[in-house]
């Protein structure tokens, strides 16, 4: 296999070698391109296939070439404000969430710390790399001197990574779904903070997963135990049946990072891999 890599031009040469072509309408041509240098063949619609291998791909290379073996993951809300500046929050709620922006970054710092001592490889905090409580998440493994993992999207409105986020370690997506396959793929722990929409919906994929089988069972801890019974009623569901009465353990309350640190080392120390 080698021999063969060593006998013929690899992509790279080919990009260097096009750019001392000569200029000419035939090489100006779109068809001439090398197809997979071609932005515009590769944005066709027969081509969405290919893009959402391309967005498994690369993050799963970086991360395995960086030796990370397992994430820590953390879920919340964009809008909870550093409580130094709750006084901007757009409602009263918010301001008197953004409690829950320190717990984050201690909870990150404290993660980060016990990742380092694996060399950065186990634990390592991961977000979506946006403002609120993802940035706090970025803050505190910046905090414990060590990397974390930011999983940014495309929004109509143009969202750059917050700045705490490590850069060799900060991935944009197009697609929603490979995104949450990237979060969830290497997850040792799921942490939901209070949040909207994106949060609802990533923290009730993980519980689908684990509550179907599909994914092994992790820690799943809800950071706010007013925010969530105040917004979701799960002992109607379990009353109702659609869900189980066992499946209201597939999760812990907590209010503090002191508190969400004990149930994973408790869960470390029952459950060693």
């Amino acid at each position: 296999m080698g021999r063969h890599q060593e006998s013929f031009p690899n992509a790279e040469t080919d990009l260097k070698t096009l750019k001392e072509t000569p200029d000419t309408p035939q090489t100006r041509a779109p068809s001439y391109r090398l197809a997979f240098a071609d932005p515009d063949f590769l944005c066709r619609d027969e081509l969405r296939a290919t893009r959402i291998q391309l967005e498994m791909l690369k993050p799963e290379m970086v991360l395995a070439e960086r030796g990370i073996e397992s994430t820590v993951v953390m879920f919340g809300g964009a809008r909870i404000p550093d409580p130094k500046h709750k006084s901007d929050a757009r409602t009263e709620t918010l301001a008197g969430l953004s409690k829950y922006y320190d717990e984050a970054r201690k909870f990150a710092c404290i993660i980060t710390e016990k990742s380092m001592k694996s060399y950065g490889r186990e634990n390592v905090v991961v977000t979506g790399g946006g403002p609120g409580v993802m940035e706090a998440g970025n803050r505190g493994a910046v905090d414990a001197g060590g990397a974390s993992i930011a999983l940014n999207i495309v929004l109509p409105h143009e969202q750059a990574p917050n700045e705490y986020c490590t850069p060799e370690l900060c991935f944009n997506f197009h697609y929603f779904a490979t995104r949450k396959i990237h979060f969830l793929m290497r997850a040792k722990a799921v942490i939901a903070f209070p949040g909207g929409f994106g949060t609802l919906d990533e923290l009730f994929e993980t519980l689908t997963l684990i509550q179907t089988g599909r994914m092994s069972r992790i820690p799943v801890i809800l950071f706010g135990e007013k925010f969530w019974r105040s917004i979701i009623n799960w002992e109607t569901l379990a009353d109702a049946g659609t869900i189980g009465a066992e499946d209201l353990d597939l999760f812990s309350f907590v209010e503090t990072a002191d508190e969400a640190i004990a149930i994973i080392n408790a869960w470390d120390i029952h459950n060693p891999v």
